[in-house]
């Protein structure tokens, strides 16, 4: 999903409201992995995506027409259709269904924690692209990421699927990808209304699938639930709740949500569906976050390196007038206690003077 320009209040403290919404996301976005886990027991990963698009999208579409100007958003979206098209299939459409049919295979918990390479992958993107460079620091970042989902999938796939765990490669890809495609071209467009849009398309692309997997049997009551969990909360209103955030902290503050979604990945997986969490996930988890934040790090760009010499050639030059400011006074000082002193001596030749002017007339008056 794109992130607007960061707004006035990127600058300012967390706020209640900004904190709330962070907790609910961290949560929200921690749960779809075990709800995929669970809905692929008895439905197709097709079906699925059908589902969880198609009814988002409903849910969504009324929030789009809210905002006004329906007519006109719809228009400037299809101008940009083909952007739109490639930032559905390589964000929803194909990310989904691989993840959906991954997750057959491998806990809920090790997926939680491979997506959590996503922000790895966009450092590499950016750098690719030109969008961005890489110093030392954001390069050992991506050293240190590849080396945990290195971790995860050697010490902790051996008891899943291989082939499973690489597909991976291709989600992460997507999601990285996704963002970047917004904000390089349909960044104009409101946020709420790409995303619609995108869910709409996607739902009609999986419809014919989804009519020829239907389920041949009721489903459980586990697995309406997990359906309708993830289609009304882990899309629909986290979207929601992701613009409100960057409205209300800004979009840098806001990408921090995605260091804790694994962490909550993991904690349902094992507590809740009872999977293992073994040394792999443990090394994996702690490599793969720190790498994720040493490679998103803002790096700093020549530009910025010649205005901060630039700033601190100008603080020095303001410390330099500051101590020649000092000495002024330091020297002014010294005048001053100099003129006291002189003062004083002048007050004692002159109480002198006066003393003897005294003895003078009391002489005077003695002899007459």
């Amino acid at each position: 999903m794109v992130e607007p320009a960061p707004s006035p209040k990127a600058c300012r403290r967390m706020t209640r409201k900004g904190w709330l919404l962070f907790g609910a996301l961290s949560i929200i976005w921690g749960l779809p992995y075990m709800l995929i886990r669970v809905s692929v027991r008895e439905v197709s990963p097709a079906f699925l995506v059908f589902v969880r698009t198609g009814g988002a999208a409903l849910l969504l579409t009324p929030l789009v027409v809210r905002q006004g100007r329906f007519v006109e958003s719809a228009r400037r979206v299809a101008q940009h259709w083909k952007a739109v098209v490639i930032y559905t299939f390589v964000e929803i459409a194909v990310p989904w269904w691989l993840l959906f049919s991954a997750e057959k295979r491998v806990t809920s918990s090790l997926a939680g924690l491979l997506v959590a390479a996503v922000p790895i992958a966009g450092a590499v993107i950016a750098r690719l692209t030109g969008s961005d460079h890489l110093d030392a620091r954001r390069l050992a970042g991506l050293g240190l990421g590849i080396a945990g989902v290195a971790a995860l999938v050697g010490l902790d796939v051996g008891r899943s699927s291989l082939l499973a765990a690489s597909s991976f490669l291709v989600i992460v890809a997507g999601y990285a990808l996704g963002p970047w495609i917004l904000g390089r071209y349909l960044s104009d467009l409101p946020g709420v209304t790409v995303i619609a849009s995108s869910l709409v398309l996607c739902a009609l692309v999986y419809l014919p699938l989804a009519v020829a997997q239907w389920p041949a049997h009721p489903l459980s009551a586990n697995v309406l639930w997990s359906m309708a969990g993830l289609t009304v909360l882990c899309t629909a209103v986290a979207f929601v709740a992701l613009f409100s955030l960057i409205g209300e902290v800004g979009a840098m503050r806001a990408t921090v949500v995605t260091y804790l979604n694994p962490a909550v990945a993991v904690v349902l997986g094992v507590s809740v569906l009872g999977e293992h969490f073994g040394v792999g996930g443990g090394v994996g988890f702690v490599c793969v976050l720190g790498g994720s934040y040493l490679a998103t790090r803002p790096a700093k760009s020549p530009a910025s390196l010649a205005h901060d010499a630039q700033l601190l050639d100008a603080q020095l030059g303001e410390a330099q007038l500051l101590d020649a400011q000092l000495g002024e006074a330091q020297l002014l000082d010294a005048q001053l206690g100099e003129a006291q002193l002189l003062g004083a001596q002048l007050g004692e030749a002159h109480l002198e003077v006066r003393l003897g002017v005294a003895v003078e007339i009391e002489e005077s008056g003695a002899g007459a």
